[in-house]
This record gives structure tokens, sequence and C-alpha cells, in this order.
């Protein structure tokens, strides 16, 4: 559901995705509002895999939206655009992590909202 990781801190994450016609999501020629969700959980994961993978050394974990909030779509990507998705992390405790996020074009806002995670622990 992600094109490339961009760039990668413990605080924030950077996605591009180049919106295709293929994609499951696609309504009318736009990225779906459901589209718009998965693409924000999605760089959450990439963002998991990729400190799991690189920083702790364990292996895949399995996370699970818990809640949107205040989300607000202003605009829908249309097939050909490429969107820049941003997720900075505002809290993680006792494996959940609360997340801004806002997905782009350019200087455009598109989406903004919040996404808390839920992250099951690994298994012995």
């Amino acid at each position: 559901m992600i094109s490339r990781l961009v760039a990668f801190d413990m605080v924030r994450t950077v996605t591009e995705t180049d919106i295709k016609d293929a994609n499951i999501f696609i309504e009318d020629g736009e990225f779906s509002p459901s589209g718009l969700i998965e693409n924000i959980a999605q760089t959450c994961a990439a963002r998991i895999g990729y400190a799991n993978k690189y920083i702790f050394k364990k292996g895949i974990q399995i996370g699970f939206i818990g809640a949107i909030r205040n989300l607000e779509i202003f605009e829908r990507p249309k097939v050909g655009e490429m969107i820049t998705t941003t997720v900075d992390v505002k809290e993680e405790v006792f494996g959940m992590t609360l997340a801004s996020a806002k997905i782009m074009i350019g200087h455009r806002t598109l989406v903004e909202t919040e996404i808390k995670i839920a992250i099951k622990e690994l298994e012995n």
C-alpha cells in the first residue's frame, strides 16, 4: 500500500505512494477514504517494521487500528498522482501508539487525522 519509505526516526516516518489504477481502493479515478486510512496505517506499519528489523532486531509484530480521530479529508488524490504520508508519534505506552498523520501532494494537505495503533507483543 506504500511505494517507498522516505524517512524514518523514532518520532517521524514519511512514505510516498504512487496512486495506480489497479489499486483496490480506487473509486471513479480517485483514492477512496478507506484507502487513505489504510495508507496511514501502512505507514505506521512501515515504521514499526523498520524499527523492529534494523534497531531492535525483533521479528514482525501485528498491529491493529485502535481508533481514528479528527479525520479531515480535504481532497482525494487521483490516479497518477503521488502522495506523501507523514506520521508523527505523539505517545507510546503499553503497546499503544498515538500519532498524528498527514497526507499531502506537494504543499497541498489532503488528509489530517490522529490514529491509535495497538501492537500485539511477540510470542515466544
